[in-house]
């Protein structure tokens, strides 16, 4: 897909998301399918592997939606939003989340097609999680609320899965309700 004259007068020939002025194009933002320019962002092509493939994702490369999320244009805010969502479990990410002002009819486009990303859990391995999986801690962690230390190869039988964040599982440790991070734990 080309870009047209205006979507390049637009975004000033740059990614609207990163900035960058290499490999652009015109993406149509999900669930719309019509390539009208108010349905569609202009992107780089590192920006469009990691949106299309979520396993690609270079969380640093998103710290630019700092500033991107500013944007005038919806379907800018829609995709900073649905970035900034994917990589809540970042606190940087989450803390521009919780700046983000969009109107109701952004919010609910952003919101709408959000449901075709996959979030995937992983242990600190690269394995992926399953909810009912057993895994073991892999180091002690200081449990918040509680008064106890989670000691390192502890084993946690059938977690659960925090459904709209990929770095968090649930389960119990000493009879205690704990969520517990997918970075700290390896599946047995």
């Amino acid at each position: 897909m080309s870009l047209t004259s205006e979507l390049e007068t637009r975004s000033d020939n740059k990614c609207e998301l990163c900035s960058s002025v290499d490999n652009l194009s015109a993406y149509t933002v999900p669930p719309k399918s019509d390539d009208r320019i108010d349905n569609q962002v202009v992107i780089c092509e590192p920006c469009k592997i990691q949106i299309e493939d979520p396993e690609k994702i270079d969380k640093n490369h998103w710290r630019c939606l700092n500033d991107s999320m500013w944007s005038q244009i919806p379907a800018v805010q829609v995709m900073a939003y649905r970035m900034l969502d994917n990589l809540s479990s970042e606190g940087w990410a989450q803390d521009a989340l919780g700046m983000i002002y969009l109107d109701d009819k952004t919010m609910e486009w952003a919101k709408d097609g959000a449901d075709d990303v996959k979030i995937i859990h992983k242990d600190s391995n690269g394995h992926i999680l399953s909810s009912g999986d057993s895994v073991v801690l892999i180091k002690d962690l200081n449990v918040k609320g509680a008064s106890f230390i989670a000691k390192r190869g502890t084993a946690v039988r059938r977690i659960r899965l925090v459904h709209d964040n990929a770095g968090h599982i649930e389960g119990k440790i000493d009879g205690q309700h704990i969520v517990i991070l997918t970075e700290f734990v390896k599946k047995t």
